[in-house]
Order: structure tokens, then C-alpha cells, then sequence
């Protein structure tokens, strides 16, 4: 995928202002900048979701994207396994939707109604849904925040696992979390 010369504003506020990048298919970019510089929108940029002023991006037509947007956008009133299964079906066994779980922390919460969730719970529960849906691209919108440091260590080695050789394109304000995921960076 590559964005060339994209450039967007909020009324007088300018974002983007001629961005260039290219997003290698199977590698991970970290994008950083101060808050407001324009990193969440961007990726609502390349995501389809939100149009450029100026600028092109190019990218296949039929791609199938994921995402972990900078609020969880769960079904409250959906367990945390059937969030889960709006995007991966009967594809998973119930064992293997538990090792899952298990992994970033999340054993025995299954069945429990999202609302009932902490926010670190229901973050992890939107980077599951997320990273094991099908996708071409994946975009996560700082998809550890709110997590201490030993659960964020522990879904941050999750997440490199899981996307490993996939194409992935990740906001942070954290170095750390480029050094341990990133292939390359770009700063805006």
C-alpha cells in the first residue's frame, strides 16, 4: 500500500500536508508524532474510512481489513466470546478461542457480557477481535493503552506472534512499543 501527497484539514487546522509513505505487504509500520498531528487520521485514511482533501492512496480494491480504532467499539451487550465470533464464525473451536483468551490474560471471560468488563479487559477483547479476524492489512489505533506494563508486555508478544509476516500499520506514543513490533517507523 503506499500513500502519496495526501492532505487533509479540520476547517483551518491542517493534519496531513503532502504525507508520502510506503506500507510493505508483510511488514509492520509504527506511525508516531505528537497528539493531534494527524496519526489517527491517517489511518482512517487508509483505511477507506475517512476521504483525503488531496492525495492517493493506493492499495487493492477488494482488501480486507482489521482494525482496533482508538475506542473499543464492542458490543456491550454481547459476551466477550460472541464480540469475538462477529468476525471469525464457527471458525474457532471453543478450545481454541480460550487459548486465545488465555494468552492475553482473558481465561474464564468467555462468557461474561462485555459491559461487564474493565477497560484494559474490553481493550484486549477488541485486539482479539481484531487480529484473529481474516485481513489483508491490519490497523491498530494505540491497541495497548490502558493496559499495565506486565499485560501489555504479555498481548504486545501476543500481537508480534499473531502477525507475524502480516502487513500491519500501528499508532503509538510509545518507542518501546516500536522497537518491539515495528519493521520501520515514520514520524509525523
Amino acid at each position: 500500500m503506499r500513500a502519496e501527497n495526501i492532505c487533509k484539514a479540520f476547517g483551518e487546522n491542517v493534519v496531513l500536508n503532502k504525507f508520502t509513505a510506503d506500507f510493505p505487504d508483510g511488514s509492520v509500520t509504527a506511525v508516531m508524532g505528537r497528539s493531534g498531528c494527524g496519526k489517527s487520521t491517517l489511518l482512517m485514511i487508509l483505511m477507506g474510512l475517512l476521504p483525503a482533501d488531496s492525495g492517493v492512496v493506493d492499495a487493492p480494491e477488494n482488501r480486507r481489513i482489521s482494525a482496533v480504532f482508538q475506542e473499543d467499539r464492542l458490543c456491550e451487550n454481547l459476551t466477550v466470546s460472541a464480540n469475538i465470533r462477529l468476525v471469525t464464525g464457527k471458525r474457532l473451536s471453543a478450545e481454541e478461542l480460550n487459548g486465545h483468551l488465555s494468552a492475553v490474560g482473558l481465561e474464564g471471560c468467555a462468557d461474561k457480557p462485555v459491559r461487564e468488563l474493565s477497560g484494559g479487559m474490553k481493550r484486549r477483547t477488541a485486539l482479539l477481535r481484531a487480529v484473529l479476524a481474516e485481513y489483508d492489512i491490519l490497523f491498530l489505533d494505540e491497541p495497548f493503552k490502558g493496559l499495565d506494563e506486565d499485560t501489555r508486555l504479555r498481548v504486545m508478544e501476543y500481537t508480534k506472534k499473531m502477525t507475524a509476516g502480516k502487513t500491519v500499520v500501528f499508532v503509538t506514543h510509545d518507542s518501546r512499543e516500536c522497537d518491539f513490533l515495528a519493521d520501520r517507523v515514520i514520524e509525523l
